[in-house]
């Protein structure tokens, strides 16, 4: 098979070329990405693409699979920069699809594009796909969905695959989840248990976890596969404040959802963190997922708990861990996080600022 994987260079995209380049099955990898790395990894060919302005067609051309990874989830301070990343992306990407008549198309969706719980009890993929409609990424994942929707009932001979994996977590990717989530104020050497002084205990907080090299074995087993539809991604256990303050040695100090919001709209509007408060809103209010029929109809198990994915995060935080991919390298951010800093903290994507890639004749063809 001939793969080509879109956004290739992310926290899941390089690990799911490097499943992918393990499997025999699979002869040869397109890896494209705004900006290329300098990884070898066998079966692989790097292309600097950018899906808002790029012509894809001649790059799936041929393919037995496109696998979509590419999203923004920064700049959240500029809602019409992520739209187009992300939504205008994702036309682009389906209608490319379409006009190269590829087989095969194994999208990045997320627990986030799931409408909000009603209690703890884990659902399946019918859960209703909405979002929370306040925040930008749950907003553009349920959109997305809703592309989805479309495009398989007009291109039915295009076998769709939708993951909604839960919280990805590996020590390589880091340094770049410190930078989007958590910005360039945090202290790396913090970041272990018995340093963590505090838990919020917030009865709503349910946190759901996977390791970055179990769902991409996930993309595998899908790309090689004659499986479609949607399939949850988790590992257990699920995580309340309990399990958290237990996991990191951290006492717990009892905080409403509100006065939890309240901390991270303060905190956003100062600047002080990249994240906006919609997100936390919507993060509270998560569906607990049921992976079973990934188990059952994909064939797959994770290897990692959830508390092994995020204690291997946090170690490689505490490390300034990190892959040598642009997105992921700890030094994205410049010399003591500078770029961080004057992109504004939420206002722009620190590691985005060249202009689109010029694509040869020879990658354009291939």
């Amino acid at each position: 098979m001939h793969v080509v994987v879109v956004g290739a260079t992310g926290n899941v995209g390089i690990s799911v070329v490097q499943a992918l380049s393990a499997d025999p099955a699979v002869a040869s990898i397109s890896g494209l990405a705004r900006r290329q790395p300098h990884l070898r990894i066998e079966k692989t060919d790097w292309a600097g693409v950018d899906i808002r302005v790029h012509d894809l067609v001649p790059l799936f051309r041929g393919a037995d699979a496109v696998v979509h990874l590419a999203w923004s989830i920064q700049p959240m301070r500029r809602a019409a920069e992520t739209w187009r990343s992300n939504i205008t992306g994702m036309s682009r990407i389906l209608d490319a699809v379409a006009a190269a008549e590829v087989p095969a198309l194994i999208y990045a969706s997320s627990v986030g594009a799931y409408s909000p719980r009603r209690d703890e009890r884990p659902v399946s993929e019918d859960w209703p796909t909405d979002g929370w409609p306040e925040a930008g990424y749950t907003r553009e994942k349920a959109y997305a969905e809703r592309m989805l929707d479309e495009f398989v009932s007009t291109n039915p001979r295009c076998r769709v695959v939708r993951m909604r994996p839960a919280f990805i977590f590996q020590r390589g990717a880091a340094s770049e989840q410190r930078r989007l989530f958590a910005g360039p104020l945090l202290p790396n050497k913090l970041m272990r248990p018995g340093l963590i002084p505090v838990v919020p205990d917030t009865p709503e907080l349910l946190l759901q976890a996977v390791h970055a090299t179990d769902v991409a074995e996930a993309y595998r087993l899908a790309v090689s596969r004659d499986v479609s539809g949607p399939f949850n991604l988790a590992a257990d256990p699920v995580l309340d404040s309990q399990g958290l303050a237990e996991l990191l040695d951290a006492r717990k100090i009892r905080m409403p959802a509100q006065l939890l919001r309240t901390a991270a709209a303060t905190a956003w509007h100062l600047r002080l963190i990249p994240v906006q408060p919609q997100l936390v809103d919507a993060f509270l209010r998560l569906p607990v997922m049921d992976a079973t029929r990934a188990h059952d109809v994909l064939g797959w198990s994770p290897r990692y708990s959830s508390v092994e994915a995020l204690l291997e995060v946090l170690d490689g935080i505490r490390t300034a861990a990190d892959i040598d991919t642009p997105p992921l390298s700890r030094t994205a951010g410049g010399p003591l996080r500078i770029h961080e800093f004057t992109s504004g903290i939420g206002a722009s994507d620190p590691v985005d600022r060249t202009p689109a890639p010029r694509i040869s004749n020879a990658v354009a063809t291939q």
